[in-house]
């Protein structure tokens, strides 16, 4: 008897099936993966009123720090996902891995000063670019098209549940042995999930083939390529890379400042601020999982949807939007307080929603490269962000205004996007215009 654990192959093509354990231990696996990959993000965040005062660092200064992290981050995004077309994906997971230690460890030197702090960023930065398109390449080649939103957004929850342990563990260990060890916590991290996929990690039925085979005329059996040029011009494309931008931004501005705010303007302390980070990216994770579940039962259901898709990702971050503007606007914290756990957690679909869109209307051989210029594109989000409001927070007349202020353009940005991704943003629609099927079977037909 044959095993329905995962899509099996037969004459070159693959046949839908039910995805079975080896794709969920998979998609485990790689959620652990990227919940170190934003531990790694937020631990700087959290050190950061430590290291402000013992660097002496102003708050734009401080977000020269953050900035340096992205600084190649998408570049590496993009041109690592050129190299999936040559290299199988467990190798680079697992290398990203490995980098993520070393680029982390050295800030547990007590000499170690800011310049360290700049030069460690940039290679962190460097080394996680290319974790969310390498992931979500590596986790389709274990789902059909119409499986792919679930364990999608089980990915992106691992942002959301990397900040929610990162938060309250990192604050503890902040609060207990100094912010430099905080650092070597996600080190030691890294270094352990690598360990762990080193003997789990490896290629679904449905990942397209590499090297030579993945220049061949076709791409990949029963999926012929598509011009780039004609992707990256789609109305689904132009839409969804600002949106997820918009979405990034937020994202990265949460990271970097939220905990500064909490402090600095609401008087709070590091505990209290560290719990309050960690229970708003719970939120962010839920979110993201109910997004899922709902994209998932609708495709088993085959209901109609009562939006073009697309639109209803666009919608929510018009939704979030709205969220953010009360957030800085409403003095009542009964009012304000709520707003980051959920309203503003609604921005963080359109990550999810933007990444299976570009796989819909990718052949499955350049999925990798497409997906790396979407966070290539979205990720410059991190680098602006900080570098931004850390600007608008110093120019004004208090941090208290400065924040307000930094806030409200991250609401004007999220609503302008979300109506270009409600309006434009439609996969199916380029898809069909561009000649890429749902499955392999439907394109060999």
């Amino acid at each position: 008897m044959e095993s329905t654990d995962a899509p099996a192959r037969h004459d070159g093509l693959a046949v839908t099936a039910p995805a079975g354990r080896p794709a969920w231990t998979t998609t485990w696996l790689l959620l652990a993966f990227m919940l170190v990959n934003f531990a790694d993000k937020a631990v700087l965040g959290l050190a950061g009123p430590e290291i402000m005062k013992e660097f002496g660092l102003s708050r734009q200064e401080f977000g020269t720090a953050q900035a340096a992290f992205f600084s190649l981050f998408s570049l590496s995004a993009l041109g690592v996902s050129f190299l999936t077309r040559k290299v199988r994906t467990t190798v680079l997971l697992l290398m990203m891995g490995l980098l993520w230690s070393v680029a982390q460890l050295p800030m547990v030197w007590t000499a170690a000063g800011f310049g360290t702090l700049l030069v460690t960023r940039v290679l962190l930065g460097f080394a996680e670019g290319p974790a969310a398109p390498v992931a979500v390449h590596h986790v389709h080649g274990w789902f059909e098209q119409r499986e792919r939103t679930l364990p999608t957004a089980i990915l992106m929850v691992g942002a959301a549940a990397g900040v929610a342990v990162a938060a309250p563990v990192l604050g503890a260990v902040i609060a207990h042995f100094g912010w430099r060890w905080a650092f070597g916590a996600v080190g030691v991290a890294g270094f352990l999930w690598s360990v762990v996929w080193t003997a789990k990690g490896r290629e679904g039925p449905l990942a397209p083939p590499v090297g030579r085979r993945a220049h061949s005329a076709d791409g990949a059996p029963g999926y012929p390529e598509v011009p780039l040029r004609s992707i990256f011009l789609s109305g689904t494309f132009v839409t969804a890379a600002p949106g997820a931008f918009a979405a990034y931004w937020v994202m990265s501005a949460k990271l970097t400042w939220l905990p500064d705010y909490l402090q600095t303007v609401l008087g709070w302390d590091l505990r209290q601020a560290s719990t309050a980070v960690g229970a708003a990216a719970v939120a962010n994770g839920v979110v993201l999982l109910a997004h899922g579940l709902l994209a998932r039962r609708t495709a088993q259901r085959g209901t109609t949807r009562r939006l073009p898709a697309g639109a209803g990702a666009g919608l929510l971050l018009v939704a979030a939007s709205a969220a953010v503007a009360v957030f800085a606007t409403a003095d009542a914290l009964w009012i304000k307080i709520p707003m980051m756990f959920g309203p503003m957690a609604l921005a963080l679909v359109m990550i999810t929603s933007a990444q299976t869109a570009i796989a819909r209307i990718t052949p499955p051989s350049q999925r990798g490269v497409v997906l790396g210029a979407l966070v290539a594109v979205f990720a410059l989000g991190g680098i602006v962000s900080p570098l931004v409001l850390g600007r608008i927070v110093d120019s004004g007349a208090s941090a208290a205004i400065g924040y307000r202020n930094g806030w409200l353009v991250t609401a004007a940005l999220l609503l302008g996007t979300g109506l270009l991704a409600a309006l434009f943003m439609r996969p199916e629609k380029d898809a069909q215009r561009l000649g890429v099927a749902e499955s392999p079977t439907a394109a060999r037909m």
